[in-house]
C-alpha cells in the first residue's frame, strides 16, 4: 500500500466522517488507526506501537514550542478579560466602527497587518477582534471564515513571514538560478488563491451576501443573538479599565514574537542553536528562524511584562493573575488536543507514502499537456493539502517536483511554483486537520466542525476561480490580466448570489 492511492485513505476516512458525525476527536482517531493498521498489515501490536509512540508522542514532543505558545496566548487572552480590556476596547470601538461591514473589513486589515505568522495571526485577531464582532451580532463562524482566510494567505505574499523563510529554506537547495526568497518573490503575482481571497472578503463585506451554512448561521446571529460561541469568553466591566490596556498588552506582544523569532534566527549574532550568523539581516534572520521556539521566547516574555503593566495600573490583583493561568490553559484544551490528534494522522500518511504517491501523479501529468500543468499542479497541491493537513508539507514536496519539470528559463516555471503555493494555500484552508484552520476555530472560540463545514463554500468558490485564471495563465503568463478576469468572476459570482437570493425572499 506504500505510494499508492492508499496512503491517503487515512486523512479522507477521518475528514468524511468529521463533516458527517460533527465530532471532531473521535474522527481524527479513527483515521490515525486507520493508517497505522495499513503501515502494520493489521499486525495488532505493532499497530498500538504506532499510533502511541510514531503518533502520539511524536505529535507532542515535535509540536511542544507551539503548545506552549498555545497555553501561554490562552493565558493572555484569559488575563487581558479578566483586566475588562477587552469590554473597554468593545465599547470604544463600537462607537468607531458602526456597522456590520466596517466590522469585517476592520477584522480583515488587522489580519493583513499581522502577516508574520499564521498562528499568531489566527489568536491575536480573534482575541481582539470577539468583542467587536459580538456587538455587531457576527457569527463566530463567519469571525473564523475571516481570521482563516486571512492568516495563511497573508503570509503567502509576505516577503517576511515565517512562510516566506520557509518556501526559501525548501528553494534554497535548488538549481534555479535564482535565491530562494527572489523565487518566493517573483511568485507572488501569479498567487491567485491568496490574492483572490482578499478580492472575495472585500466584495463579501461590502455587497452583504451570504450562502451555504454560513448564511444560516449569520441569519441565527443576527435574529437570535446566538454566536456560536463555545463559551467561557465574557467580558469582564471594569471602571479602572481603558483602551490601551487591550491595545498595550496585544502590541507588546507583537513587538515580542517579532524580536523571538529574529533573536531565534540570529539577527543578533550566531543564534543559541548553532546556526548562521544572521547578524543585522532581519530578511536572513527570518529566513533561519525556527517560529516553534521563537513565538513561545516571545509570548513569555511579553506575558510577564503585560502582568508587571496591568498590576502597575492597578486594574488587576495578583491573585486574579494568577487565577487566569489555569482558565487560559483550559480555554486552549481543545485546540491542543485537535492539534495532537491532526499531527498523528499526518505522520500516519507520511509512512504511507503519500508523497512519492503525489510525486508519481505530478510527473506522470508532465508528459502532456504542457501548459496546463499550472492547473493541474495547483488541483494535486489542493487534494495532498486537504488531505494532509499541512501547506509547509506539501510546498515541501511538490516545489523540487516543479523545478525539475520546468526549463529555469521558463516563465512557467514562476507560475507553476504559484500554482504549487497557492494550492498548498487552498487544501490547508479547507481541510479540517489543518493546524491553521484548528488555530482560526481557537481564535473565534467556535466549534472546529462548524468553521469547516461554514467555511468550505467559500474557500472552494474562490478555488475554482483562482483554477479557471491557472489555465489561463498557462497560456498568456500575464499576471495582471489573469488576476482582473478572476476578480470580476467572484464578483459576478457573488452578484448573482445575491441576485438569486433577493428573487427568492
Amino acid at each position: 500500500m506504500y505510494a499508492t492511492i492508499w496512503s491517503l485513505l487515512p486523512p479522507i476516512i477521518a475528514i468524511a466522517l468529521a463533516l458527517i458525525t460533527k465530532e471532531t476527536y473521535s474522527s481524527l482517531f479513527v483515521g490515525i488507526v486507520v493508517g497505522a493498521l495499513l503501515v502494520n498489515n493489521f499486525a495488532p501490536v505493532a499497530t498500538m506501537d504506532t499510533i502511541v509512540n510514531g503518533g502520539l508522542i511524536t505529535a507532542i514532543s515535535d509540536n511542544a514550542g507551539i503548545f506552549l505558545f498555545l497555553v501561554i496566548l490562552g493565558i493572555f487572552v484569559a488575563l487581558v478579560n479578566a483586566t475588562g480590556g477587552s469590554a473597554a476596547f468593545g465599547k470604544w470601538a463600537a462607537s468607531h466602527v458602526k456597522s456590520r461591514p466596517g466590522t469585517m473589513l476592520a477584522t480583515f486589515a488587522l489580519g493583513v497587518l499581522i502577516f508574520i505568522d499564521d498562528y499568531f495571526n489566527c489568536l491575536t485577531v480573534g482575541a481582539v477582534m470577539r468583542p467587536l464582532t459580538d456587538k455587531q451580532r457576527i457569527s463566530r463562524a463567519k469571525l473564523a471564515y475571516l481570521i482563516d482566510a486571512t492568516a495563511a494567505p497573508v503570509c503567502m505574499i509576505a516577503p517576511i513571514s515565517s512562510w516566506a523563510a520557509a518556501v526559501s529554506g525548501v528553494a534554497a537547495d535548488l538549481d534555479t538560478g535564482i535565491s530562494g526568497i527572489q523565487l518566493f518573490v517573483r511568485a507572488i503575482p501569479f498567487n491567485f488563491y491568496s490574492l483572490l481571497t482578499f478580492v472575495f472578503i472585500i466584495a463579501l463585506s461590502i455587497i452583504g451576501v451570504d450562502y451555504g451554512p454560513m448564511a444560516a448561521a449569520e441569519l441565527t446571529a443576527m435574529q437570535k443573538y446566538e454566536l456560536g460561541s463555545l463559551g467561557n469568553d465574557e467580558s469582564v466591566e471594569n471602571n479602572r479599565a481603558r483602551v490601551i490596556d487591550m491595545m498595550h498588552p496585544v502590541l507588546l506582544l507583537i513587538v515580542c514574537c517579532v524580536l523571538g523569532l529574529i533573536y531565534v534566527g540570529g539577527f543578533f549574532g550566531v543564534d543559541a542553536w548553532g546556526g548562521t550568523d544572521c547578524a543585522g539581516d532581519f530578511i536572513a534572520a527570518f529566513g533561519n528562524t525556527d517560529a516553534f521556539i521563537g513565538l513561545p521566547w516571545g509570548a513569555l516574555i511579553a506575558l510577564l511584562l503585560t502582568i508587571v503593566y496591568l498590576l502597575i495600573r492597578r486594574v488587576v490583583n495578583f491573585k486574579t493573575v494568577m487565577e487566569c493561568v489555569p482558565k487560559g490553559f483550559n480555554a486552549m484544551v481543545p485546540a491542543l488536543l485537535i492539534l495532537t490528534f491532526a499531527v498523528s494522522l499526518k505522520s500516519m500518511t507520511g509512512m504511507l507514502g503519500a508523497a512519492d504517491f503525489v510525486e508519481g501523479v505530478v510527473k506522470g501529468a508532465s508528459e502532456g499537456l504542457f501548459n496546463m500543468l499550472p492547473a493541474i499542479i495547483f488541483l494535486v497541491a489542493c487534494g495532498l493539502a486537504f488531505a494532509t493537513g499541512t501547506s509547509w508539507g506539501t510546498f515541501g514536496i511538490l516545489i523540487p517536483i516543479v523545478t525539475a519539470i520546468f526549463d529555469t528559463s521558463s516563465p512557467l516555471m514562476i507560475v507553476g511554483i504559484s500554482a504549487c503555493l497557492a494550492g498548498a494555500v487552498c487544501g490547508d484552508h479547507c481541510s479540517p486537520i489543518s493546524d491553521t484552520t484548528i488555530m482560526a476555530s481557537a481564535g473565534a472560540n467556535v466549534d472546529h466542525v462548524s468553521h469547516v463545514s461554514t467555511q468550505l463554500p467559500y474557500a472552494l468558490t474562490v478555488a475554482g476561480v483562482s483554477f479557471v485564471c491557472y489555465i489561463l495563465a498557462g497560456f498568456i503568463q500575464n499576471a495582471v490580466i489573469c488576476l482582473a478576469i478572476g476578480s470580476v468572476l467572484i464578483l459576478t459570482v457573488l452578484l448573482f448570489i445575491r441576485s438569486r437570493q433577493k428573487a427568492k425572499t
